[in-house]
């Protein structure tokens, strides 16, 4: 079994909610839950976008299998639940991010791991910190003000 940490996202319909139907879907997949963050509130990017802001958490699974097909059921439980890609940066029903798969470090047409923006976003590393505390150190790298923009939400 490999231990990976997937990210979530959304900002249309009912992002707690939806969330928790993709931790079942995600179950049903053999993809066991060890731990989950709480939930975060992000504006929506790029600013100025007229979205509505983001609800964000992280969580810690394990896994038998490969990183891409882990990430083919991402990408199944996402377009399950109404995820359409369209236009980069548009808004979202759920949006699943293949963050770290044990140590494998990669990159392919299909999958970079591990994923190439994540020390650069509070609205992954502040989750991420609430499960595992080696993610702290870099949050404390990024700007403040990145920070300061995210709001605890509570529990899902």
């Amino acid at each position: 079994m490999t231990k990976a940490l997937i990210g979530f996202g959304a900002n249309l319909s009912n992002p707690k909610q939806t969330f928790l139907t993709a931790l079942d879907m995600l179950d049903g997949h053999s993809v066991e839950l060890l731990a989950r963050s709480s939930l975060w509130s992000s504006p929506a990017w790029p600013a100025g976008s007229c979205q509505p802001d983001y609800i964000n958490a992280t969580v810690k699974v394990e896994f038998v299998g490969e990183a891409e097909t882990l990430l083919s059921i991402l990408q199944s439980v996402e377009m399950e639940l109404g995820r359409v890609r369209s236009v980069r940066n548009a808004a979202r029903t759920l949006d699943l991010d293949l963050l770290v798969f044990g140590n494998t470090v990669q990159e392919t047409d299909a999958l970079i791991l591990p994923h190439p923006r994540m020390l650069d976003r509070a609205f992954v590393l502040l989750p991420l910190s609430e499960i595992d505390a080696v993610w702290l150190r870099d949050l404390a790298k990024l700007p403040s003000a990145q920070i300061d923009e995210m709001r605890y939400l509570g529990n899902w």
